[in-house]
C-alpha cells in the first residue's frame, strides 16, 4: 500500500513556508511604500519653508524625512530585493535635496553624504544633489527681486560648483540612477540662471547710473 499522506504533508509544509515568507515581504513592501510616500512628501514641505525662510521649520522636515528613512531601512532588513526596487531610492534623493536647498538657502555649506546618513547610496546622495540646484534657482530669482545682487552670485557660484563635480562621474547610468540625464537638466538650469542673473546686474547697475546722473543734473540746477 503507498503511503501519500507523506509527500502530501510535505508539500503542505513547503507552501505554509512560503506563503509565510510571501506575507512578511510584501507586508515590509507596503510599509516601506507608505514610508517613502511620506519621506517625498515631508521633503516638499521642507523645501518650501526653506524658500519662505522658514528654515527651523525646514530643518525639522529634514530631520523627519531622514527619521523616515531610517525606519525603512529596518523595515526591510533581509529585504534587499525590495529595498533596491527604485521607489526607496527616489524618497532617499528627495530628502537629499530638501538637505541640500535648506543648507544654501540658510547659508550654509553642502553636508556630506555622512551627514546625511546617504554614505552608501551614492546615486541617491548625487541625484537629489542635482536636482537642489533647481531649487536654487527659484531662491537666486527671489534674491534678484529682493535685491540681494551679492548673495545671488555667492549661490550661483554653489550651483556651479555642483555641477562641475556632477560632470566629472561617468558611470553607467544602472549605477548612478540616472545621473547624465540630472547633470543635463542641471546645465540647463544653470546657464538660464547665469543669464538672467547677468540680465539682472545690468539693469541694477543701469538703474543706479541713471539715479547717479539725476542726482548730479539736479545738483547743477
Amino acid at each position: 500500500m503507498v503511503d501519500t499522506a507523506g509527500p502530501t504533508a510535505s508539500l503542505e509544509g513547503i507552501a505554509e513556508q512560503v506563503l509565510a515568507q510571501f506575507s512578511a515581504k510584501n507586508s515590509a513592501r507596503e510599509t516601506a511604500l507608505r514610508l517613502s510616500r511620506e519621506i517625498i512628501r515631508t521633503s516638499a514641505n521642507s523645501i518650501r519653508a526653506a524658500h519662505r525662510g522658514e528654515f527651523e521649520r525646514a530643518g525639522e522636515g529634514v530631520t523627519h524625512a531622514r527619521a523616515l528613512l531610517e525606519e525603512a531601512r529596518r523595515v526591510l532588513a533581509g529585504h534587499a530585493d525590495i529595498y533596491h526596487a527604485g521607489f526607496v531610492h527616489d524618497a532617499a534623493k528627495e530628502y537629499a535635496e530638501a538637505a541640500v536647498t535648506l543648507a544654501l538657502a540658510s547659508g550654509g555649506v553642502v553636508p556630506t553624504p555622512q551627514e546625511l546618513a546617504l554614505d552608501g547610496e551614492p546615486a541617491a546622495y548625487m541625484n537629489g544633489m542635482g536636482e537642489a540646484v533647481g531649487e536654487l534657482r527659484r531662491h537666486v530669482l527671489d534674491l534678484v527681486r529682493q535685491g540681494q545682487v551679492e548673495r545671488c552670485e555667492t549661490v550661483l557660484g554653489w550651483m556651479d560648483d555642483i555641477y562641475s563635480i556632477m560632470v566629472t562621474i561617468d558611470f553607467p547610468e544602472a549605477v548612478t540612477g540616472g545621473l547624465r540625464r540630472t547633470t543635463d537638466a542641471t546645465r540647463g538650469i544653470l546657464e538660464r540662471t547665469r543669464g538672467d542673473l547677468s540680465v539682472a546686474i545690468a539693469q541694477a547697475r543701469l538703474e543706479r547710473n541713471m539715479a547717479e546722473l539725476g542726482r548730479k543734473l539736479a545738483e547743477r540746477l
